[in-house]
C-alpha cells in the first residue's frame, strides 16, 4: 500500500496529470502507519517516498547517468521516512487526520530548505494546477494547497478504516470516531469553497494597463549537456527569430512589442567581454526597436560565473540586470567537491562554480516592471514572492531545459508556473531555450505553449497588474502555521509518552480466585 500511494503521487504530476491520485499518498500513509511503531512508520514512509521520487525525478539522470538520479531520489525519500515516523507517532491522537496533514506541509517545508538550499520539486501543490484546490493558492500559497490535498487523503483514510472488519479495526483504536459521514461533511464543503473562490480569470489584458510582450524560443542545435558547445549557434538562433519577428512587425503581420524576453542561456557568450556577441544582440534589439531581456552567462566575479538576465536597450545597450539568487547545487556549483569526488569523477565536469546574486529580480523594462526568476527558482516560494512584493506586475521565468532532453521536466516546471500565476494573480511568461515556453493567465490557464526543440515566438498584450492576493500579503505565514501545528502534535505526543513512562506501570487489581478446594465432579 505504501508503494501504491507513492505511485499515485507520481501519476498526479505531468506528464500524466492524474491530479486526483495525489490524495493516494496521504491516504496510504495514514492507513499503513496507524498504530505502528515509529521505526515501522519510517520504513513504510521511505517505501512511499522511493515509489514517488524515483520515477518522478528520472529526468535528472538523462545525460549524467543513474547515480545522481538515484542519489537525489533516495535523499528526498528520506524526508518521507521522517514523515512516516512522525505520522505513526501522532496516530493515536484525537483528530489525527488534521495533524497528519499538517505534517505533510512540515515535511515539504523542510525539503524545500535543506540541504544546500532545498529541493521543492514534487510538492503536492505542484500537481494540482487543474484540480479544485488550486484556487486556494491565491489565499494561502502552495502550502495551503498541499494541506488541503493531504487532509482529504487522511480523512479518507479515517473513513476507510471505519469500514474494515472489526478485528482489524480494533488495532486502530480511536478511528471509529472519524466515521465516513464526518469526513464527507468536511470534504464536500471544502471542495465547494475551493471551486468558488474568486480568481482574476483567464484574460491577459484585464486588471491593468497592457504592454505587448514577445517571448522568443530560438531552440538549440541538439539536446544534451553539449548544447552550449555551439554557444554562438544558440545566440544566433535567438537573434534570427527576433529579426524574423521584426520583419513581421514591419509588414504589419504582428504587433510591435514593448519588450522582448529571451530565455536563460540564450547567450552563453559573455556580451560584456565579447564584442561579436554584443553586436549580435544590438542588431536584434535595434531591429525590433524594443529592449530585450537576455539570459546570459557572465565571466566573473573572479574565477566564478554568473547566471544573469540583462536588460538590453536598443539605444544604450546593456543596463540593469538580475543575477540568479539560487544556483542549482551539483548543476551550477559543486558543494563539497572533494567529498563527492570519491563517488564520481563527473563532479569535475563542472569546472567553474556559479555565484548567487544578492537582490530580487525586479527589473524595469520599457516602462514595465517585471519579476524575473531563472529556471528552478520558480519552485521556491520566497524567490517568487520577493519580486511580487517588489512591485512586479508580470512574472517572467527564464529557463533552459535542453540538458533534460525529451523528458517530463519541462512540463513539471510549467505546472509550477501555473500555480504561481494563481498564487500571485499575475500573468506568467515562460521563455525556454528549447521548450516548453508558455504564456500563463492569472488563473493558471495556459494561453500559449510551445513544443520541445521547436523554434517559437509568442506576441501577446499583457495587463500590468498591481493588486496583491491574500497569499502574497501573507507570504510564508500559512506554511509556518501549518508546520507549527504538525510539530506541536509530535512534541505533545513525545511529552505525553515520557510522562506515562515516568509515572511507572499501571497496577491492576489481582483477580480473585475461588478459595474452596477443587472436588472431582463438583
Amino acid at each position: 500500500m505504501s508503494v501504491a500511494g507513492g505511485l499515485g503521487l507520481w501519476l498526479a504530476f505531468p506528464p500524466y496529470d492524474a491530479w486526483g491520485l495525489a490524495v493516494g499518498g496521504p491516504l496510504a500513509l495514514g492507513i499503513v502507519v496507524r498504530g505502528r511503531s515509529t521505526s515501522r512508520g519510517a520504513v513504510l514512509g521511505l517505501l512511499l517516498g522511493l515509489a514517488f521520487m524515483v520515477p518522478l525525478l528520472k529526468w535528472t539522470g538523462t545525460f549524467v547517468g543513474d547515480f545522481p538520479w538515484l542519489a537525489l531520489s533516495v535523499l528526498q525519500a528520506g524526508f518521507f521516512a521522517a514523515l512516516g515516523a512522525a505520522t505513526a507517532l501522532t496516530s493515536s491522537l484525537r483528530w489525527w487526520p488534521l495533524w497528519s496533514a499538517a505534517l505533510w506541509v512540515a515535511m515539504e517545508a523542510a525539503r524545500s530548505r535543506v540541504p544546500f538550499g532545498g529541493f521543492p520539486w514534487g510538492r503536492i501543490a505542484f500537481s494540482q494546477a487543474d484540480g479544485p484546490f488550486a484556487s486556494l493558492a491565491a489565499y494561502g500559497g502552495a502550502a495551503s494547497v498541499s494541506f488541503a490535498v493531504a487532509l482529504t487523503g487522511t480523512l479518507l483514510a479515517a473513513g476507510l478504516a471505519r469500514a474494515v472488519p472489526g478485528t482489524v479495526r480494533n488495532r486502530w483504536a480511536g478511528l471509529r470516531a472519524c466515521a465516513p459521514p464526518v469526513a464527507a461533511a468536511l470534504l464536500v464543503p471544502a471542495v465547494g469553497v475551493a471551486l468558488w473562490l474568486p480568481l482574476p480569470g483567464d484574460s491577459l489584458t484585464t486588471g491593468g494597463r497592457p504592454a505587448t510582450f514577445a517571448v522568443i524560443q530560438g531552440d538549440v542545435p541538439a539536446a544534451g549537456l553539449g548544447f552550449n558547445e555551439r554557444r554562438r549557434a544558440v545566440l544566433d538562433n535567438h537573434v534570427q527569430q527576433t529579426l524574423a519577428l521584426a520583419a513581421r512587425v514591419a509588414a504589419g503581420a504582428s504587433p510591435q512589442p514593448d519588450l522582448v524576453i529571451w530565455p536563460e542561456n540564450s547567450s552563453d557568450i559573455d556580451p560584456y567581454q565579447n564584442a561579436d556577441a554584443a553586436a549580435a544582440i544590438d542588431t536584434a534589439a535595434r531591429a525590433i526597436a524594443a529592449p530585450i531581456l537576455v539570459g546570459a552567462v557572465l565571466d566573473g566575479p573572479g574565477e566564478n560565473l554568473t547566471n544573469a538576465g540583462i536588460v538590453w536597450d536598443p539605444q544604450s545597450g546593456p543596463g540593469a540586470r538580475y543575477a540568479k539568487r539560487h544556483p542549482v547545487p551539483f548543476g551550477e556549483y559543486m558543494p563539497l567537491r572533494s567529498f563527492f569526488r570519491f563517488f564520481s569523477d563527473q563532479v569535475d565536469l563542472l569546472r567553474r562554480d556559479f555565484l548567487a546574486g544578492d537582490h530580487p529580480g525586479v527589473l524595469d523594462i520599457g516602462g514595465v516592471r517585471i519579476g524575473d526568476v531563472i529556471c528552478f527558482e520558480v519552485a521556491y516560494d520566497g524567490l517568487v514572492s520577493d519580486v511580487v512584493d517588489g512591485g512586479a506586475s508580470v512574472l517572467v521565468v527564464q529557463t533552459n531545459n535542453a540538458t533534460f532532453g525529451y523528458t517530463a521536466e519541462s512540463e513539471q516546471q510549467l505546472a509550477m508556473s501555473r500555480l504561481r500565476a494563481v498564487e500571485h494573480g499575475r500573468t506568467v511568461l515562460v521563455a525556454a531555450t528549447s521548450g516548453i515556453s508558455a504564456v500563463v493567465a492569472p488563473d493558471g490557464t495556459v494561453v500559449e505553449r510551445s513544443e520541445l526543440f521547436t523554434p517559437r515566438v509568442f506576441v501577446e498584450p499583457i495587463a500590468q497588474r498591481r493588486d496583491l492576493t491574500v497569499a502574497t500579503r501573507l507570504g510564508a505565514v500559512p506554511e509556518w502555521v501549518l508546520t507549527g501545528v504538525g510539530i506541536a502534535a509530535v512534541l505533545g505526543t513525545v511529552v505525553d509518552r515520557r510522562r506515562a513512562l515516568s509515572a511507572g506501570p499501571v497496577r491492576r487489581p489481582r483477580r480473585r480466585t475461588d478459595p474452596r478446594p477443587h472436588v472431582e465432579g463438583r
